[in-house]
């Protein structure tokens, strides 16, 4: 069982080279979608079973893999849009950067203090990872649906992080985590579909040029 937890945990860190290196949005979309689906799979495989459990790995697999994924889809959708275009830094620099951090995140995992249960694990270092790889999709996109997948990205960083007291945390906890990470999307959503309503790009670097 340890095995197949690392063999995913290793999946979900190359799926963020895979949403760092590509230009299309689907791609993205479906990168990200597949993450959650092994997110919302590992709870179940780390932790013993409970009704509630089973819950909340529906729960997270239905929102992470199928309803935000398909929201983001129809938002490209509307929007006419395919690509990420000119983004603020190139694809082959934020692999470098994604791969220098992934190491660093490692590195950084060895020197925490955790508890004795917890070290050696691959849980802490791929939660760094997922969470810095979130910020690097944020800070080099142009486009607001890559900065929402920079977002999902970002909680699926924290959720890694928090799979290892996941027996200490109630269910109302959880669930409040999930609701909040469905409220921001939809919060997105509307910003992207009025930035898309109203101008003809929804390239967040053109709103630092409106004025009153």
């Amino acid at each position: 069982m340890t095995s197949l937890v690392d063999q995913l945990i290793v999946l979900v860190m190359l799926i963020n080279f895979a949403a760092l290196g590509s230009g299309r949005l689907a791609v993205a979309i479906r990168a990200v979608a597949i993450q959650g689906v092994i997110l919302g799979i590992l709870p179940i495989l780390v932790h013993s079973f409970s009704w509630h459990l089973v819950v909340i790995t529906g729960g997270l697999i239905l929102a992470k893999g199928i309803i935000i994924p398909w929201l983001l889809t129809g938002a490209i959708v509307r929007a006419r849009i395919s690509r990420e275009m000119e983004p603020y830094l190139g694809y082959v620099p934020t692999l470098l950067i994604g791969a220098i951090t992934t190491g660093l995140s490692f590195v950084f995992a060895a020197r925490l203090p955790l508890a004795p249960e917890h070290q050696g694990l691959l849980f802490v270092p791929a939660a760094i990872a997922t969470l810095l790889t979130g910020f690097i999709v944020l800070v080099t996109r142009r486009k607001a649906i890559s900065q929402v997948i920079g977002y999902l990205m970002l909680e699926n960083g924290i959720f890694l992080f928090g799979l290892l007291l996941t027996e200490a945390m109630p269910v109302m906890v959880e669930a409040g985590v999930l609701l909040d990470l469905i409220v921001g999307i939809f919060v997105m959503g509307i910003i992207i579909n009025q930035i898309s309503r109203e101008f003809s790009s929804i390239d967040t670097s053109r709103l630092t040029t409106l004025r009153d």
